[in-house]
């Protein structure tokens, strides 16, 4: 007498013996009002057009919105470690504008991202800084110290870098909201654009050692 398979143990094998579905690439950009969507629709923030972008090009991908408004770069800092869960395989950073809009003190900016971007780089997360300028009315000396922030971590941590955050919408007033700081949903789509193939340059890090040596893996944990 032949012994058949219960029908229910033969799906359960099989679905056992089925490669699990890869989870999207989680990346979490961390910023202040520019990033959080200020004065916008939801669907009108950085993230949320920054994501649509990415997915038409065949990308993976889910940008998580970790932007507060009014946060300068020591702010970033002390919420770094409840704004980027384990499950974050990369990290843009978009802070510094409200240190420069405050006049805030450059050694003060540049000690606080460099905590920021080591503690990154030392769980393995690759980065993307995405640079700010000084305000002229602040300066030479204030700009010059100010300006160099980005550069100089970005080859000390060998992260990525997109020198202005704000290029091609900055002073630009049919790009920005009334207050010529914030820009429309027009200014954002400029900024996706320009930013993207820098974006697509950190995918591409996902899953390398960075520069601590340490191995961010691809699409790993719950959702973020």
């Amino acid at each position: 007498m032949s012994i058949q398979p219960f029908p229910f143990l033969l799906a359960l094998s099989i679905a056992a013996a089925a490669p699990a579905a890869a989870e999207p690439m989680r990346i979490v950009a961390l910023g202040d009002s520019l990033t959080a969507g200020y004065g916008l629709d939801a669907e009108a923030a950085f993230p949320v057009r920054l994501e649509r972008a990415l997915q038409e090009r065949g990308h993976d991908v889910v940008i998580i919105n970790g932007g507060v408004s009014g946060d300068t770069a020591s702010d970033g800092l002390a919420r770094l470690d409840w704004s980027i869960g384990p499950d974050a395989d990369a990290v843009i950073v978009e802070l510094g504008a409200n240190d420069a809009l405050r006049g805030v003190d450059p050694a003060i900016t540049r000690q606080a991202l460099d905590e920021l971007v080591r503690n990154l780089d030392e769980r393995g997360l690759p980065v993307l800084l995405a640079g700010m300028v000084a305000p002229p009315n602040l300066g030479r000396e204030y700009g010059e110290a100010f300006d160099t922030i980005y550069a100089d971590l970005s080859e000390q941590y060998d992260a990525l870098l997109y020198p202005f955050f704000l290029d091609g919408v900055a002073a630009e007033a049919d790009l920005n909201q009334p207050d010529g700081i914030h820009p429309t949903a027009e200014g954002v789509d400029i900024i996706v654009e320009r930013i993207l193939p820098s974006v697509e340059g950190l995918i591409e890090r996902i899953g390398a050692p960075t520069q601590s040596g340490a191995l961010q893996p691809a699409g790993q944990g719950p959702i973020l």
